[in-house]
């Protein structure tokens, strides 16, 4: 579980004595918790591993806005900050898919669904999400599948 070796980094994040490693790794699991907390009123609870990979992929986001926003904003001692927690998030998730691949799948998809023009965006989207979610950045695919669509 990535749970698991997130609690794992850590411990040996502490050993180590890593203190900026160690102030990433303990924003993760503050995030976690509080999607714990949140789920806890839920209907129904999404697959550990899964709840996990989505508030990693929104710090990371997150962590690419902030970058952006310091760098412009002539801040570039925080930009390095964030720089550096973005490197300890994105080590928790699985590998990501690279454009050609990404690129490959939606025209999988696409072929699949007979999709033909932006009208049938929304379901090879869908499909898209569903197999590929946890190995794709949504906001650049949603790119992509316009490109192949248009």
């Amino acid at each position: 579980m990535i749970r698991d070796s997130i609690k794992a980094a850590q411990i040996s994040a502490m050993k180590a004595g890593d203190k900026p490693r160690l102030a990433a790794v303990r924003l993760i699991l503050a995030k976690v918790k509080d999607r714990d907390i949140e789920l806890r009123t839920a209907a129904e609870t999404p697959d550990d591993d899964a709840m996990v990979i989505d508030v990693l992929q929104k710090m990371v986001k997150q962590r690419r806005e902030s970058i952006k926003l310091f760098e412009e904003g002539g801040r570039p001692e925080k930009a390095e900050e964030e720089k550096a927690e973005l490197i300890v998030i994105e080590e928790f998730l699985p590998a990501q898919m690279s454009e050609e691949e990404t690129k490959a799948a939606i025209e999988a998809i696409k072929a699949e669904t007979g999709a033909a023009g932006m009208k049938d965006m929304g379901k090879v989207m869908g499909l898209l999400k569903e197999r590929h979610s946890a190995q794709l950045d949504m906001g650049k695919a949603s790119g992509w599948v316009k490109a192949a669509l248009s």
